[in-house]
């Protein structure tokens, strides 16, 4: 019911995201500081830096739950596991299927927008622990960040999905793609499946590893 719910609540933030009178301004850090007073976007993977996960519209409660339908759906061309958590902003929903794929869906038609599949080899199934999911993606200054199985940060332009920078945040052994990648004061946070942590700069030309 829990899973069910914030599908829904997101997709309720980016049906009012469609409608809501602003100016359209890229996710800077003045955003993601603010995301717990943007009641049209859901800008990060627990939508705010507490991770709480906490959706503060009134449309969805314990007397309307049972007039929720189904408005659209989209298959993701996979019988493997899906883990993301579905990120909104300014009515587009960016997520991720199996084997790192990103997507980027019209949150009222749930049209494909665009794909991007960074072609991890498919034989990285034999090496991984719980299956070839990715927990999501990340939003910054037009750019979207993804982490990929074979250990690679990938920054895509968000408007179409093309390929900005990669940073080999590790080796093939330790994929990246098991967790969701945080940005903060300009900085893209992501661990692997080692337990590591690591830490690259925005625009890709320096990486840390922890």
């Amino acid at each position: 019911m829990r899973v069910a719910f914030l599908a829904a609540s997101v997709l309720l933030f980016a049906l009012i995201g469609l409608t809501a009178s602003q100016v359209l301004k890229s996710v800077d850090s003045a955003r993601l500081g603010g995301a717990d007073s943007d009641t049209s976007n859901w800008l990060m993977y627990g939508r705010t830096y507490d991770d709480h996960r906490f959706s503060p519209l009134k449309q969805i409660n314990e007397q309307t739950i049972g007039q929720v339908g189904l408005m659209w759906s989209r298959e993701l061309g996979t019988t493997r596991g899906l883990q993301a958590t579905p990120l909104v902003e300014n009515g587009v929903i960016y997520t991720t299927g199996s084997w790192s794929v990103v997507y980027a869906l019209d949150a009222k038609t749930g049209n494909v927008r665009w794909m991007y599949d960074p072609a991890v080899p498919r034989t990285r199934a034999l090496f991984i622990c719980c299956d070839v999911v990715n927990r999501g993606v990340a939003l910054y200054r037009g750019k979207v960040y993804v982490g990929t199985l074979d250990g690679v940060l990938l920054a895509l332009d968000s408007a179409n999905g093309a390929v900005k920078w990669r940073y080999a945040a590790t080796t093939p052994d330790y994929g990246i793609g098991a967790s969701s990648p945080a940005v903060a004061g300009a900085t893209v946070y992501i661990g692997d499946l080692s337990g590591r942590l690591h830490a690259v700069d925005v625009v890709g030309s320096r990486g840390q590893r922890d």
